[in-house]
């Protein structure tokens, strides 16, 4: 038993010795962007940092957040398309610009399946439906009737047009038989600063962004948008508790690279950002935005996108939805 463990050990210190060499041969040289498709502010912006700040400190190079907002998503996804497969430029993938947008724009500029590499998946988070802390209604069934009283009236922001939070709105307008004003933002900053302001009544917004302002108390949260409660909201109602049974409207985000990314090179990067995501201090900031259920391998992470892009296609057509491409 004892010599068992000694060779295990030699084969690791081998291994360790010659690693260096042959892991810096699957890492891009640097420096790296990674881009957002939203303003900072947003969730998508914010998860992005918090990976970022840890991966520059394993990869000993500098890590830059370009937000590239606009589309909710689509042109950061199309730029990252567009770059070289080196590693120094990535993608925050996000629901909008790898699950939507193929079903929402026909004639989109991109290929999800062929022009980029899934890496990892970061995060899964519910919606919150938030309002100003001056507006009436403070339950779904009292912001159901505030709708039915006023059609076409009240106002619900999102973070673009095709977004995440404009189809979880759609799915809430269908569900409910009510008529609202959509008033579509480039990102959640904006809309949020409205929201706060008053500006625009409510909206489905994600957790990851949404947070903050429901701690400080300038927001109110009626709901959240998946079936079953996050940990970190245990006493907000989901929408399924409120009278909308099967209710499930989340937003996501993963590390992507353009699509000739080598092989090796986002199997080293998938390695590393779940070495981060299991970091207790990036838990604890993941838990606070209810981002959860991230990691596993790139084969995991494009096997997910395929799953989402069939659900939201389904949405979108039987909803009839559509933007202007």
């Amino acid at each position: 038993m004892k010599r068992r463990v000694f060779l295990q050990a030699c084969t690791a210190s081998a291994a360790t010795l010659g690693a260096p060499s042959l892991m810096a041969q699957h890492l891009p040289q640097g420096p790296i962007r990674i881009v957002v498709g939203f303003p900072p502010g947003g969730g998508t912006d914010a998860l992005a940092r918090v990976v970022a700040q840890k991966l520059q400190v394993m990869w000993n190079t500098s890590i830059v957040i370009d937000n590239k907002g606009g589309a909710a998503g689509v042109i950061a996804a199309d730029h990252v398309a567009k770059q070289a497969s080196d590693g120094n430029t990535l993608l925050m993938a996000h629901i909008n610009s790898h699950a939507l947008a193929p079903s929402l724009q026909p004639r989109l500029s991109y290929s999800v399946e062929h022009d980029f590499v899934p890496i990892c998946l970061v995060g899964v988070t519910p919606n919150l439906l938030i309002g100003n802390e001056s507006q009436p209604a403070k339950t779904v069934k009292d912001l159901v009737a505030l709708c039915k009283a006023n059609p076409g009236r009240i106002a619900f922001a999102s973070a673009g047009g095709g977004s995440a939070q404009h189809l979880a709105l759609e799915m809430f307008k269908l569900g409910a038989g009510i008529d609202a004003l959509h008033v579509p933002y480039k990102g959640s900053g904006p809309l949020l600063v409205d929201i706060i302001g008053g500006q625009v009544n409510y909206c489905f917004e994600t957790m990851t962004a949404a947070t903050p302002h429901v701690k400080s108390g300038k927001v109110v949260a009626l709901a959240q948008t998946r079936p079953k409660r996050a940990k970190s909201y245990p006493n907000v109602p989901t929408m399924d508790e409120q009278g909308f049974p099967g209710f499930d409207a989340t937003t996501w985000y993963g590390l992507a690279g353009p699509g000739k990314l080598p092989v090796a090179m986002a199997q080293r990067m998938n390695e590393d950002i779940n070495k981060v995501l299991a970091m207790p201090d990036v838990i604890e900031k993941l838990d606070q935005y209810g981002a959860e259920d991230g990691g596993g391998s790139t084969k995991r992470f494009a096997e997910f996108i395929k799953t989402e892009q069939t659900k939201w296609a389904k949405v979108i057509k039987e909803a009839k939805v559509s933007v202007d491409a």
